[in-house]
C-alpha cells in the first residue's frame, strides 16, 4: 500500500506533553467495526466495564533505560570545542560496547572520541567510535565496562523522549516517573510501551474484581521505533527487529483464556507485536524468545488477538498502519478523525483508543 494513504494532519496543539494525572483519567475512544455507535468516547477508567469476566489484558514489563547519552567529539589532530553529539543507545554488543544511532553522523568517523557528560559536567564517559552504518548508527566502545558503564549511563543519560516532545522541551526529574508504566521490570527499552502509561495500581484491583487477568510479556522497544517510514510504498519499508520474551506460563494461561471463550486484549503495539510474533498459524501461543521484525499492516491475518489498547500515532508510522490493519483502514481513519475534532490528545502522553472488533460470543 502507499504510504502516504496512512498521512493526516495533527493539529501542533494536539501533541501531548505531559500525561493527565492521575494516568488512568486519560481518555479513550472506544472502536468497535461495524457496531452501532462504530465509535464512542470514554476515559481509560472504563476499563474494566468494557471488558468482560475472563478476558485477559497482556502488558509489556520492559522498562526505558536513560539511553540518550549527550557529548562532544573530540579528534587529537584538530582544534577548536570540538562537535556536540548525541547518540542514542540501543543494542549492547558486549560489556563495554553498544551500537547507537548518532547525530550528525556524518560528521563523525571511525576512531573519533567522544566524551559525554551530565549537564554540569560533573561525570565524564568517553568512547571511540569503532565501526559506522547507514542511518548515523556508530559502534561505540566505552573506556568503563560492565556495572561500571552502566553506572554511569544511569548517571548522566538522559530518558530519550520522543522527538515531538523532545522538540518543544527538555527532559526533566518528572520524565523519569512519567515516562515509565507501573508494569516497568526488565529494562532495555529506549520508547516506553505507552498504551501501559494509563495504568494505576487502583485500576489493575477493578480489573481483577472484575474477572479480567493481567498477563506480562517483555519487548525492549528499539530505537528504531523514532524512524520514519521512508518508502513510498509498504512493501519497501524495513520493519526495525526488538527482542522480546513470552514465557511458557504467560503462553498456557493466555491459550486457557482463548479455550473458555475469553478475550485476549494486548495493551499497546509492542505487546501485539511480540504476541503475534509468537502464535502458531493455528492461533495457539508457545513460549517464545527472540528477535522480532513483524510488520503488520493492512491485509495482515492477526492469529491470536482479539483487542487492543493503545495511543493515538503519527502518521505515516508503522504503528498507525497496525491499526488500520486491525479495525480495517477506513475505520481507522474515522476513528482519527474523531478524536482529532474532539480534542483527543496524541502521541506518548496522550489519550488511548480501544479497539474491540471482536465481542465475546
Amino acid at each position: 500500500m502507499r504510504v502516504d494513504l496512512f498521512d493526516f494532519d495533527l493539529p501542533p496543539e494536539r501533541i501531548a506533553l505531559r500525561p493527565v494525572s492521575p494516568r488512568d483519567a486519560a481518555r479513550m475512544l472506544v472502536v468497535r467495526p461495524g457496531a452501532t455507535p462504530e465509535l464512542a468516547d470514554a476515559q481509560v477508567r472504563d476499563l474494566p466495564d468494557l471488558l468482560a469476566p475472563g478476558d485477559a489484558l497482556v502488558v509489556n514489563d520492559t522498562r526505558v533505560f536513560p539511553a540518550r547519552l549527550d557529548g562532544i567529539r573530540r579528534r587529537a589532530a584538530s582544534q577548536g570545542e570540538g562537535v556536540q553529539v548525541e547518540a542514542m543507545l540501543h543494542k549492547r554488543l558486549g560489556p563495554d560496547s553498544w551500537l547507537a544511532l548518532a547525530r550528525p553522523g556524518k560528521r563523525l568517523a571511525v576512531g573519533d572520541r567522544i566524551e559525554f557528560s551530565a549537564a554540569q559536567g560533573a561525570v565524564t564517559l568517553a568512547a571511540h567510535i569503532e565501526g559506522k552504518g547507514e542511518g548515523g548508527e556508530v559502534t561505540l566502545r566505552f573506556a568503563a565496562s560492565g556495572p561500571a558503564l552502566d553506572a554511569a549511563i544511569a548517571a548522566i543519560g538522559h530518558i530519550p523522549l520522543p522527538p515531538y516532545i523532545a522538540a518543544k522541551r527538555p527532559d526533566d526529574a518528572q520524565d523519569r516517573a512519567d515516562y515509565q508504566t507501573m508494569f516497568a521490570a526488565h529494562e532495555g527499552s529506549v520508547a516506553a510501551p505507552t498504551a501501559g502509561l494509563h495504568f494505576t495500581p487502583e485500576l489493575i484491583a477493578r480489573l481483577a474484581a472484575r474477572g479480567v487477568e493481567t498477563h506480562r510479556v517483555t519487548l525492549h522497544v528499539g530505537a528504531g521505533t523514532f524512524l520514519p517510514v521512508k518508502a513510498d510504498d509498504t512493501s519497501d519499508h524495513r520493519m526495525h527487529a526488538e527482542w522480546g520474551e513470552v514465557s511458557a506460563d504467560t503462553a498456557a494461561a493466555l491459550n486457557a483464556v482463548k479455550a473458555r471463550g475469553g478475550r485476549v486484549v494486548t495493551v499497546g503495539t509492542t505487546a501485539t507485536r511480540l504476541i503475534e510474533s509468537a502464535a502458531s498459524e493455528a492461533g495457539r501461543l508457545a513460549a517464545w524468545r527472540g528477535e522480532t521484525d513483524i510488520f503488520i499492516t493492512p491485509g495482515s491475518d492477526f492469529r491470536f488477538i482479539d483487542g487492543m489498547l493503545t495511543n493515538f500515532h503519527l502518521p505515516r508510522s508503522t504503528l498507525v498502519m497496525l491499526v488500520a490493519a486491525f479495525v480495517g483502514h477506513d475505520t481507522q481513519k474515522r476513528a482519527y478523525a474523531h478524536a482529532i475534532a474532539q480534542g483527543y490528545r496524541f502521541y506518548s502522553y496522550g489519550d488511548a483508543c480501544l479497539l474491540l472488533p471482536k465481542a465475546r460470543p
